[in-house]
């Protein structure tokens, strides 16, 4: 999976600010904790933004031993279920790390620090279908279940992502993601040192650290839309900010839709568009914008080399227009996927059909094959009027009034229309006439997908990866 920690050379491989290890001596940390995993069926990491983290989870995986990361900030119950379900052989954790109740009962094993060369033999590379991660969902509708990712799955999808973004061990990544999810942690973490580059992690996003990095030795960075909508304004602000972080080879927004007003306020500050992805945990990567292609707002690109993707309508039939107007939902199949929910066949085998995943996720096809995301079946494809609705596709209309800071567009029982399309915004300043914001809807889209209400709000409800979590959204 790590090509350099084989030759372990003296390249910097990772650095949290004055903290740095080089390949070679990650190598020696992630040997002499492979050889006290040697035997263990699965390993909770305690997933802080520290170096920690990485050493225990390169060290896990050399092993061939597979990671469940644990969110810093989970709460009690659902950290209860995360331990009693995945029950992990041990806790992975610096030795003066401050654990919460729930995992000091685990056998605990310090992540060493100080790297020896103990002379150990290097452990057999695993299977390629061993499990690498059981990383848990969020857990909207029920407990969280822990998508099971085999080694296949994430060795393919970073050689993919390598390929159309055109990412080499040259490159240097920078990015403050968290380190207990996929975005952060395989694609963030395991996707640079697969190519034997160097990742530096911020600890904590700042647009001041971002340029920092950007006007040095990084070439890319990651993200997600409330960075990004932070770096747009505040780069507009600062024209020496936006010079830093023109410079970037490739910057890349995730997680969730990047609103067109930050697209466009980026590439007017700084010349640089930003590049889009589409991915979730059970698939990791699925589509992307080409570091190459035409990196226009609202479009997540073309699906990903090794992935077969296409939208379906209700009865499961395939549709083929690719007009930017039909909606369908989207299945994928390919080496991307996961090998089921932990414990949970009944899970399993409701998203799997003839070897294709149901995302749950909506979008449309444009006449070049670029995907664009409506949003999810659940709660963001909105029936109104006999029409099929996303609300991505109204929410970035109403961003581009200059009085909505902030959207999340919802459906709402409607006798008349089945579904009524209600938008809860932020204000930038007064709020503006709930019919003001109507008419821009229709005249940027089309009458049948103007918000029938307005209901202002102080801010919108997130979780830690910055998507508004609209089942929060009440009168």
């Amino acid at each position: 999976m790590f090509p350099d920690l084989v030759t372990s050379n003296d390249r910097v491989a990772l650095r949290f600010g004055a903290n740095v290890l080089t390949y070679r001596e990650l190598s020696l940390l992630a040997a002499e904790l492979a050889e006290g995993l040697r035997g263990r069926t699965r390993v909770a990491v305690w997933a802080t933004n520290t170096m920690d983290t990485c050493v225990a989870v390169v060290g896990a995986l050399v092993a061939g031993v597979p990671v469940v990361p644990v969110n810093p900030k989970v709460g009690e119950r659902e950290l209860t279920h995360i331990v009693t379900d995945s029950s992990p052989d041990l806790l992975l954790a610096a030795a003066d790390a401050e654990l919460p109740a729930g995992l000091r009962a685990l056998p605990r094993l310090p992540v060493p620090r100080q790297p020896r060369d103990l002379g150990l033999a290097p452990v057999p590379e695993p299977g390629q279908e061993t499990p690498a991660f059981v990383v848990y969902t969020s857990g909207t509708t029920g407990p969280p279940k822990g998508v099971v990712l085999p080694r296949r799955a994430v060795t393919s999808n970073l050689d993919a992502l390598a390929a159309v973004w055109e990412w080499t061990g040259d490159d240097v990544l920078v990015h403050g993601l968290p380190l207990f999810h996929v975005h952060g942690l395989i694609v963030g973490v395991v996707g640079p040192l697969r190519r034997g580059g160097t990742l530096h992690h911020l600890g904590r996003f700042s647009s001041q650290a971002a340029a920092g990095e950007l006007s040095g030795a990084a070439t890319m960075m990651f993200g997600v839309p409330t960075m990004y909508h932070r770096l747009a304004l505040d780069c507009a602000a600062d024209p020496a900010l936006a010079k830093a972080i023109g410079g970037a080879r490739l910057l890349v927004s995730g997680s969730a839709a990047l609103p067109a007003a930050d697209h466009e306020r980026l590439a007017a500050t700084t010349g640089q568009r930003v590049v889009e992805r589409y991915g979730m945990t059970e698939t990791l990567m699925n589509c992307s914008v080409r570091a190459s292609g035409d990196r226009r707002p609202g479009a997540v690109g073309l699906p990903l080399p090794g992935v077969d993707l296409r939208l379906v309508d209700d009865a499961g039939a395939e549709l083929t227009a690719r007009d930017g107007d039909t909606v369908g939902e989207i299945e994928v199949r390919g080496e991307n996927l996961f090998l089921g929910y932990l414990n949970r066949p009944d899970a399993t085998a409701a998203v799997l059909h003839e070897g294709w995943f149901r995302t749950g996720d909506m979008a449309v096809r444009d006449p070049d094959g670029y995907v664009r995301i409506v949003g999810r079946r659940a709660t963001d494809l909105i029936k109104s009027g006999g029409y099929k609705i996303g609300a991505g596709e109204i929410e970035n209309a109403l961003l581009d009034h200059p009085a909505v800071a902030e959207v999340a567009v919802t459906g709402e029982p409607d006798e008349d229309l089945g579904e009524r399309i209600v938008a809860w915004v932020v204000p930038n300043g007064a709020p503006p006439d709930p019919a003001e914001l109507a008419d821009h809807v229709a005249r940027l889209l089309a009458p049948h997908k103007r918000p029938r209400v307005v209901r202002y709000r102080e801010s919108l409800p997130r979780n830690d990866m910055g998507k508004i979590m609209k089942r929060a959204l009440t009168r």
